[in-house]
């Protein structure tokens, strides 16, 4: 046994600084505990990384919310805009509209972000817009956003930014997923308003048929210069009893030079998908399109070979890097996955989507479990806030030894029985338990109940920080609490930013990275 390789725990320091700060002001959580209000930098950046938009949640109507948001970026953005906008964005020194979407993969937050930011008069709007703009669907989504929020008259910030991100993100390709009819803002309406200047040739053209297509019937690919769309047109032309002739003979060769997702290849083959349509659109599939149909793979019966292929791509670590999961969208194919081998395979992608996870020897891991969790992450979600705490959660427990986890709502207990089990187990063990707490939300009486300063070095707590008992409960033996904010609610149930209480926040394993930085010894900042 050695004696003098880190056998020895490190003394913690909790006289570091983090960036997400509290005030002296103090407040009430919604469930009437003593609570304290964020500065406003730190309250826009928890709400943004948990922000959906347009969506209800549990102690917040979706118009209440939102306008929250937007008055946040507003008042950053006339106090601080470098923080939404960066201080130097050639020299890395991003701000929280790039950083909300390129790191915590924010879509909707990141495009309102943007919006708003114009809209108080931010200085460097084109830039905020370009860069808030990551997927091809994007520029006109904002072009929409700004329409029904703001009106019809466009500043030029907003119309230049669209134009350069419609310039670098507008492909045959993408014209095939993004461009659909019952858009009411669609890539031609783009083009018109905001005049991107096309980078060649094969882009102009690919302009002016998305223009012939949105206005005329007379839309027609020339197949020297938009070969997809070409190939697109003459599958769609295929009569419907041959379609299945076609797909026999020309395989996913001919799929994937006509650009056909698996959804558009299920609209176009007579009765649907079978074992032979999967396995010639499954090498065209990218890892999310995977996870979200290992269910169908198995009805259908797809070959043991079949099997391997998506196997092997849903571990891979390049494409899991390239598909920017939430660990939490893990979890969700793991839960509908039929067969052990799906599931087996699923815990390895958790893995890689949890890299920033940091191993916490002697941690005592606190899950909310609270009715206000139990409620979805967004409306078109089925998964909860809870489900998503278990994930993160688990993640932190399975990396460390010395590690208790204790699930809480009006009282709390001990989760039993984890050791050996995966990650992805040891979620399904906690959303399992749900309800058999309570559903009050008495946190900080857990931590104080189950912190063994024998045992444990830190508490971290998964929840919406929302307690009953905040400021009724002493937790002067608790040396560092980390709360993750996993919705971005107004009230802080801890004082933060400072003396061993720091908050985090997000869906993406990124938001460990202050963690990290603090366990390392050094004081955490922005991580934009």
């Amino acid at each position: 046994m050695p004696k003098f390789s880190g056998t020895k725990r490190r003394p913690l320091r909790t006289t570091l600084t983090a960036p997400v700060a509290t005030t002296i002001e103090r407040i009430r959580t919604h469930e009437g505990g003593e609570a304290f209000a964020r500065d406003p930098e730190s309250e826009l950046f928890l709400l943004a990384v948990t922000n959906m938009v347009g969506e209800d949640t549990f102690y917040e109507g979706a118009d209440k919310r939102d306008a929250r948001f937007a008055e946040l970026v507003h008042t950053v953005t006339s106090a601080n805009p470098a923080f939404i906008a960066g201080a130097d964005v050639e020299a890395g020194k991003v701000g929280l509209a790039q950083y909300l979407r390129e790191t915590m993969l924010m879509r909707s937050a990141a495009v309102v972000m943007a919006a708003e930011y114009v809209a108080v008069g931010g200085e460097r709007g084109r830039s905020v817009v370009a860069r808030a703009l990551q997927r091809a669907d994007e520029p006109a989504e904002l072009l929409g956003y700004w329409l029904g929020r703001h009106g019809r008259s466009v500043p030029m910030p907003v119309k230049r930014g669209i134009a350069d991100a419609a310039r670098r993100l507008y492909t045959e390709r993408a014209a095939l997923r993004y461009d659909g009819l019952s858009r009411q803002v669609r890539m031609a309406d783009v083009i018109e308003m905001t005049h991107p200047l096309p980078r060649d040739d094969r882009q102009s053209a690919l302009f002016k048929y998305l223009l012939d297509r949105r206005h005329h019937d007379d839309a027609r690919a020339d197949a020297d210069v938009l070969p997809i769309l070409a190939a697109a047109a003459e599958l769609e032309a295929v009569p419907a009893e041959e379609r299945r002739a076609v797909l026999r003979a020309r395989g996913s060769a001919a799929l994937a030079e006509a650009g056909f997702s698996w959804e558009r290849l299920s609209g176009w083959l007579p009765g649907g998908m079978d074992a032979e349509a999967w396995e010639a659109v499954i090498p065209a599939m990218g890892v999310m399109a995977l996870l979200r149909n290992l269910r169908n793979f198995d009805q259908a019966g797809i070959s043991e070979s079949a099997i391997e292929a998506v196997i092997a791509k849903i571990t891979d670590a390049d494409e899991v890097a390239k598909a920017r999961l939430f660990p939490y969208q893990v979890w969700a194919a793991y839960k509908n996955a039929p067969s052990d081998s799906w599931k087996r395979a699923l815990g390895r992608t958790l893995e890689l989507t949890v890299g920033n996870v940091p191993a916490l020897d002697g941690t005592l891991v606190v899950i909310d479990t609270s009715g206000s969790m139990q409620a979805a992450v967004s409306g078109r979600s089925t998964i909860q806030r809870v489900e998503v705490a278990a994930v993160m959660a688990m993640a932190t427990a399975k990396r460390a030894s010395n590690v208790d986890v204790v699930i809480y709502g009006q009282t709390n207990e001990l989760v039993k029985r984890l050791e050996g089990m995966s990650v992805l187990g040891g979620v399904d063990k906690v959303v399992h338990s749900v309800g058999s707490v309570g559903h009050a939300t008495y946190g900080h009486t857990a931590i104080a109940r189950w912190f063994d300063p024998k045992r444990h070095q830190r508490a971290v707590i998964f929840t919406d920080d929302q307690q009953h008992d905040s400021g009724h409960v002493r937790l002067d033996h608790v040396p560092l609490i980390y709360t993750f904010n996993l919705a971005g609610y107004r009230p802080s149930a801890l004082p933060s930013g400072e003396r061993g209480r720091y908050t985090l926040g997000g869906f993406a394993d990124a938001t460990f990275t202050a963690m990290k930085v603090l366990e390392n010894g050094h004081d955490a900042t922005w991580p934009f």
